[in-house]
């Protein structure tokens, strides 16, 4: 019996040649990630394991620390939070810390700066680490113990997942993207579809979706309950890291004969542009359903490390070109890093959204975890590009969170009400 592209890369990794999935392995760790809510935890953890010896970090190269979720600081508490953060780089000699306005979202920033590639095993204290699935890479989450160990050792305990396929076939529908494909797949196997597997993305569709749209589809394996999702290696894999000048790895391939725990086809000529509605990712209907509802809202948010690329941008601007938002609605837009954020503004992007009406943040997770930037307050409604629509998630506890791709959410800000591109 052959191997998935998942269990191979993880064999790869660890003494045992011969592991497969269900098996327990300790993997030696390409690179490790955390930011300012994380780090800190797993800077106690490493203290400890250290302490006595005269150990350090296995390798200041392979550490990426990013200060990304309540930056730039909200109050005092999120600044000692990232000071934290930003002494333990100093001390250790970390190579990548990125510090306000040198960076940005983590998992939008890590590609675009070379720092994953095809092959690699990467483990990161946020569970949206499994994004860089889409360049060909085992990435996934781990808590703030088990990277706090790998700091100092540069391994850990993973359990080889048993994967998943979904096939993705025909042709994509007008405004169709790769969030839409994301979330209509959750909607379709439930948020626990596939807890603690590899959701393998295949298919001619997938082979002809931009790395931006695969980002965003592995974004949200997490979602499902996935340890990680992953996409095999292709040209559109190699153009995009020739593009940022970035080497490429090990290309792994699954076997013809590889083991699923099931297949999934899904017919994308049947998929419309979706809405996730609350309290969960699952929780998704067909644009056409939800316009129906007259779902006025309050606020939409673009960007995230779900959307926050500058294609997402690129369509956003393009709806709202000599549009204005609706009145009484806020429109927060938020470039995933400071190069995407650069580059709007030297397509005219930015120009276009604030004179729109939206209002243009830095670089931050900010409201995706209701930490600022757009905190929702008693009853209000947001459409968001986030990746989470949990019950206060954005802010008050009675506030409602939709989730779509950038194209719903901008011809959304215009009307004031959950619309479809189609019907406007």
């Amino acid at each position: 019996m052959g191997l998935t592209i998942t269990e191979k890369i993880l064999r790869d990794h660890c003494q045992n040649k011969g592991a497969t999935a269900g098996d327990f392995i300790l993997v030696d760790v390409d690179k490790c990630l955390a930011n300012d809510i994380t780090a800190p935890i797993a800077i106690e953890v490493f203290e400890q394991v250290i302490r006595g010896t005269r150990k350090g970090v296995f390798d200041p190269e392979k550490i990426i620390l990013i200060p990304d979720h309540f930056t730039p600081n909200k109050d005092v508490a999120s600044a000692a939070q990232c000071k934290i953060l930003r002494d333990f780089a100093i001390k250790h000699n970390i190579t990548n810390y990125f510090e306000v306005g040198r960076g940005g979202i983590e998992h939008c920033l890590i590609p675009e700066q070379g720092l994953v590639t095809t092959g690699d095993v990467f483990i990161g204290a946020d569970s949206h680490t499994c994004t860089y699935g889409a360049l060909g890479a085992f990435a996934t989450g781990v808590g703030s113990t088990d990277l706090g160990v790998a700091l100092t050792l540069g391994k850990c305990w993973l359990k080889i997942p048993e994967s998943i396929k979904f096939r993705f076939f025909g042709n994509l529908r007008e405004w169709v993207s790769g969030k839409d494909l994301i979330l209509y797949t959750i909607g379709k196997i439930g948020v626990d579809g596939a807890s603690y597997k590899a959701m393998e993305f295949s298919g001619e569709v997938i082979s002809r979706l931009s790395m931006a749209n695969r980002f965003t589809i592995c974004n949200m394996a997490v979602e499902a309950g996935a340890k990680n999702g992953i996409i095999a290696p292709d040209d559109v894999t190699s153009s995009y890291l020739d593009s940022i000048g970035a080497t490429q790895g090990k290309s792994y391939q699954s076997d013809y004969d590889a083991e699923y725990v099931e297949t999934i086809e899904i017919n994308c000529e049947k998929i419309e542009p979706q809405v996730a509605l609350p309290h969960s990712p699952a929780n998704t209907k067909p644009i056409s359903e939800v316009n129906d509802m007259n779902l006025e809202i309050d606020q939409v948010v673009i960007g995230s490390c779900t959307n926050g690329n500058i294609e997402d941008l690129r369509i956003t601007a393009k709806i709202l070109k000599n549009k204005k938002v609706q009145h009484n609605l806020r429109c927060i837009i938020i470039p995933g890093t400071q190069e995407t954020y650069l580059k709007a503004i030297k397509e005219g992007i930015i120009q276009i959204l604030v004179k729109a009406g939206a209002i243009i943040s830095t670089p931050t997770c900010g409201p995706c975890l209701g930490g600022h930037m757009g905190i929702l307050g008693e009853g209000e409604r947001a459409l968001s590009t986030t990746n989470r629509n949990f019950k206060g998630r954005m802010g008050h506890i009675s506030s409602e969170i939709y989730l779509s791709s950038p194209a719903i959410a901008a011809f959304s800000a215009i009307k004031g009400y959950i619309s479809s591109p189609i019907l406007i």
